[in-house]
């Protein structure tokens, strides 16, 4: 069998990650989590799969699930921090907060792992993507709470950090050591949540 033909079942094994994603991605933009809400999401899945062929993705095959976890957590945190902190520079009258538009070089070099960076980034409230350059691997965000050159080192670390808590989970083992090269040996030292 060539490289470029798989069978029906390898193939469908090999997307199952993706309608797993585009489900929950359904079902958490109509935040239904019942049984409609999965069956249509299936159906939005495999329309959106059969209609816009888009090139396979290959996937690394390893998944750290500690570090999955360790992500699914901070993440969270994040969100939460973040939402507190976005609120708290809305209601704060005596301080406007400090925007910035700033470039962060991303230290892999994958599709997936910088859209998986930017979707993070973009999550998480007080920061947004604005544009990606795919060839020079730099995420741009607008970041709001921003007041001096240490807060934009922060930020910049920070999402350099979601970036080595990804590839901690997901990435492939020579993306692991490009991070550990960058001297990321710890998650502490990939940088804080924003």
């Amino acid at each position: 069998m060539s490289p470029e033909r798989h069978s029906p079942l390898s193939q469908l094994w090999r997307q199952l990650p993706f309608f797993v994603w585009l489900i929950a991605l359904w079902m958490l933009l109509w935040g239904q989590f019942t049984v409609l809400g999965l069956v249509s999401g299936l159906v939005v899945a495999v329309f959106v799969t059969r209609v816009f062929r888009l090139p396979p993705v290959e996937l690394s095959g390893r998944i750290n699930l500690w570090h999955g976890l360790v992500f699914v957590v901070t993440f969270f945190v994040a969100v939460v921090r973040g939402s507190l902190l976005v609120a708290w520079q809305v209601l704060n009258p005596t301080r406007y907060p400090g925007t910035a538009v700033i470039a962060v070089p991303l230290r892999t070099d994958d599709d997936l792992v910088m859209t998986h960076v930017g979707v993070t980034a973009s999550l998480i409230p007080g920061s947004l993507v604005v544009e990606a350059d795919r060839d020079r691997r730099i995420l741009y965000l607008h970041v709001i709470g921003v007041s001096s050159d240490d807060d934009v080192r922060m930020q910049r670390q920070a999402i350099q950090g979601w970036e080595a808590r990804i590839v901690r989970a997901v990435g492939s083992q020579a993306q692991l050591e490009k991070i550990r090269a960058a001297a990321v040996d710890t998650p502490r030292q990939g940088g804080a949540p924003l």
